[in-house]
Formats: C-alpha cells, structure tokens, sequence
C-alpha cells in the first residue's frame, strides 16, 4: 500500500473509532490533511473497499474499516502510547502482593476494567500458583478437625473436616509429621496426586494413624483445591460497561457476548492462546472463531510466575476500541501482576 493509503485508512479507522458512523470522502479529506482531491480520497476509498480492507454499509457514500482494515491498523499503523507514571503507581499500588492470590486476580481485573471502562477477564490459573509450606491438626468438638495449610508466601487456608472419632493431640502432631515429610514444597493439585500415587499405594503398609492421615489429608486438599478454583474458569467484571455501550450503540449483540460469558468454552480457548504468546495478543471480530464474539476485540497477555505462564489478562471491548491505548494498559497489568506473583514466592 502507498503512503498516503496508510495515511488515510488510518484517518479513516481513528475518525470511526471516535465517531462509530461511517466516514465519507470528505470529512476524510479534512482529517488527513492529505493535498490530494476529493476524487482522489474517493478512489483511494474504493480501492481499499476492493481489498477487502473497508466497506459501506448502507447506501450512503460512507465507509467503515472491516476486521482485515483493523488488523492492519492495529500490527502496523497505531502508535501505542506510553504508560503514565502515575497510572503505574497505581496499578502497582492496587496489585499488592500481601494480598491472598485469589483477590490479587480479582483485583487485576477490576482494575481494567475501571482503566478501560470495558469487560475484563483475569484467568484463575489451573493449579494453585503457591506451594505448601506446612500441614497441621487441631482438634475441635464433635468429631471434627481443623486441617490448617500454609502455603509458601505465608498465606493460610483452614478446612474443617469430620473424621470417625476424637483424635489425641500426640496422634495429630505424627500424622503432621508424616504429611509435611511427603508434600511439602508442593502445590495443592500435585500434594493431591501424591497422596492418590505413591502414598496410597503404601498405605495398607502404614499403622491406623498414619492411614487415618493420608484420609484426613485428602479431605483438606481436595476442599482447598475446589475453593482455590471457586468453580470458576475466570474472573470477570465490567459487564455494566458492555451494557452501557450496548446502549449507545456501540456494541451488538450483547445477550451473545454474556452468553459467551457464562459458557466459557470458547473465552478459555482464546486465553488458551494467549497463554502461549510472548506480549500482548489481540483477536479482532470474527478472529475469535465464536459468532458471539464478532463484533468483540480482545486484548490479552499472559501473566507470569518465577518466568513461567501461568494465566492470561484480557479486556473484551467492541472492535471500535482504542487500541493505542487499551494495549499498554494491559500490557503494564500484566507485567505488575507477575511481578506481584513473584514477590509471593519469594
């Protein structure tokens, strides 16, 4: 494409952004400051339509980008902005890593959300990103104990299970002994795995109490590892933004994109996808392979601990976002949140 092409879908697409009509020769004219006629913006305008990179949607001179035009707009002719020093300070000052990690993440997508006034979804990662530290006992009345679990940045999850009879405190203290000597420096799905694998296979080896250990074990990690995950695939907020563009008419579609929401499959494809991407990763309309989806953009980027991918952040806007700046907004959430993820682990 010549320069003043570029020049001029890139006016195009901005003047679209901002306005959500479509754009005539004219006004396009006006905004690119381009010294070319009037008759050469219409064909220029015509010939980006042939390319696939525009259309008109009615019978009026006007013209809109297509998800090709973005895609272009977006890998090649955008100019992202930089981060503000103190919009960092306040994504830094929000992600505090003393946080339990299940309100970090759902500190990070509300904090999109609020930034760019879109839906935000922040990946519950598939297995718990702390390690146990440590697995105690304490009796309680009624044939019930309380399973205490210390995970590696100190954080404590307590579970109370019911168990077959009163235990005495020396039984509790070696059934602790026995577990912290097997799972510890483990996350809770693998401490799990290893108490269906090798310790189970070794249990009819053990005397009573050590068996009864491995039981009461499994009961507490089995709970932490539902309330961990909390039965969701994601953290989701600024759904009331999407209404209110549905409202203005920015949006269609909306009882479509919520039930992509509460389905879920095909949002954790698309941060299946991200997961694997080194930054930012954006799926523009159709791209997203869901026909609820279409008229949605989707700006995403792996967060990371100790290096390692271990959720995606994403915001879910129209195709008419701002693009220059909802990209560095997540891309900073996602870099602070890992930092904040590597700070626990230490």
């Amino acid at each position: 494409m010549k320069e003043r092409d570029l020049i001029l879908m890139k006016s195009l697409i901005e003047s679209y952004v901002k306005q959500g009509t479509p754009i005539g020769s004219k006004a396009l004219l006006r905004t690119s400051h381009l010294s070319v006629s009037p008759a050469t913006v219409r064909n220029i305008m015509a010939d980006l339509e042939r390319q696939g990179l525009l259309l008109s949607p009615h019978t009026s001179a006007g013209r809109i980008p297509t998800t090709q035009g973005l895609r272009i707009f977006v890998d090649q002719l955008i100019q992202v902005r930089s981060v503000r020093a103190d919009v960092i300070e306040h994504v830094k000052r929000n992600l505090n890593p003393n946080q339990e990690t299940k309100a970090l993440l759902g500190n990070a997508s509300n904090l999109l959300s609020d930034m760019t006034k879109m839906a935000s979804l922040v990946q519950i990662p598939c297995t718990p990103v702390n390690k146990l530290h440590q697995i105690d006992f304490v009796p309680l009345s009624g044939k019930k104990l309380l399973v205490v679990m210390v995970l590696e940045n100190e954080e404590i999850q307590n579970r109370v299970i019911t168990v077959d009879k009163d235990y005495q405190r020396d039984e509790l203290s070696q059934m602790a002994d026995y577990l912290n000597n097997h799972l510890v420096g483990k996350d809770i799905n693998s401490a799990r795995k290893e108490l269906f694998g090798d310790m189970l296979k070794q249990k009819e080896k053990l005397d009573l109490v050590l068996q009864r250990a491995i039981d009461f074990a499994e009961q507490g990690l089995q709970t932490a590892s539902n309330v961990e995950n909390d039965g969701e695939s994601f953290h989701l907020s600024g759904q009331t933004n999407l209404v209110s563009m549905a409202t203005h008419g920015q949006l269609d579609n909306i009882e479509q994109v919520f039930g992509a929401f509460k389905q879920k499959q095909k949002i954790m494809s698309l941060l299946d996808q991200s997961l694997a991407a080194k930054g930012v990763k954006i799926f523009i309309g159709e791209e997203s392979g869901s026909q609820s989806l279409s008229g949605c953009s989707i700006v995403s980027a792996p967060y990371k601990q100790k290096g390692e991918s271990v959720g995606v952040l994403a915001v879910v806007g129209p195709t008419r976002m701002q693009y220059e700046k909802v990209i560095p907004i997540v891309d900073i959430t996602a870099k602070m949140l890992s930092s904040a993820l590597d700070y626990k682990a230490v």
